[in-house]
């Protein structure tokens, strides 16, 4: 499939959220980040002290400076120049020594052959147009047994037709997926749950792939599966922000997955 959003046409969306995207984040409104998301994706990350570390589809750098602040030598780089304006002002404001750079998934020219230990790319391979290309340059970058990490939102739930269903009360009783196989690209409007009623929402390009196609891609590439996680909030989690509660009972929201390149 040809994906009709160019990589260019990703950066002119992600451009455009990125001020709004920056300060919604930094105000803590992002819950399915900090509550659910993040908690459990450093956990399967692990030790990070003293390696290299590539953050892929960093954006403001967020995640980037959680991995340098816990001992890893980072380096941040994404599609949208204007996230990485705003992560380098972050940088200015406090050095952790994170050199962040504008680059494509699937052009990663400016660095070397085995350059990294680890890749990490927090919800975001999702949010890219050639996924192929861009899992070769992940394993192009890593050192032989290098570590890749990444999250996205599942792929057997989160489909184009995804809603829940109600009871009387409101409350999220069952989960309805269709549109699985459908792998057209479009572009999702959403805002995070804390944000004020009237928050304009993120236009956000969204590239639909299937449980097999993550899987097939990182094969091909060169990589061999070590452990796939499907994150559940936890009940304190739950009863402090109800609106998890859907994602602990019925159904995964993301999708972690933990590869290592081969030494051939």
């Amino acid at each position: 499939m040809a994906p009709h959003l160019s990589d260019d046409e990703v950066a002119r969306h992600w451009d455009a959220n990125a001020d709004r995207w920056t300060e919604h984040v930094r105000r803590g409104w992002d819950v399915f980040r900090e509550q659910l998301n993040n908690p459990a994706f450093l956990a399967l990350i692990g030790d990070v002290r003293g390696k290299t570390v590539l953050d892929a589809g960093c954006g403001e750098g967020y995640n980037t400076r959680l991995l340098a602040r816990a001992g890893a030598r980072v380096t941040g780089v994404d599609v949208s120049s204007r996230m990485i304006e705003l992560a380098r002002a972050e940088e200015e404001r406090e050095p952790l020594g994170i050199r962040y750079e504008v680059a494509s998934f699937s052009n990663l020219g400016l660095f070397t052959e085995a350059s990294f230990d680890a890749v990490v790319s927090t919800m975001a391979v999702m949010d890219v147009a050639h996924l192929e290309g861009g899992l070769r340059e992940f394993c192009r970058l890593l050192k032989a047994g290098g570590d890749l990490f990444f999250s996205v939102t599942h792929p057997c739930f989160m489909t184009r037709g995804f809603d829940w269903l109600r009871d009387d009360a409101g409350n999220a009783v069952r989960l309805l997926v269709s549109g699985y196989f459908d792998r057209e690209p479009w572009v999702e409007r959403w805002k995070f749950e804390r944000a004020p009623e009237e928050t304009a929402p993120f236009a956000i390009p969204v590239f639909p792939r299937t449980l097999s196609d993550y899987v097939n891609v990182l094969v091909a590439a060169g990589f061999s599966l070590r452990e796939m996680r499907e994150p559940r909030p936890s009940e304190e989690a739950c009863r402090e922000h109800p609106f998890l509660r859907p994602w602990r009972d019925h159904a995964a929201l993301f999708l972690h997955l933990h590869a290592t390149k081969g030494a051939g």
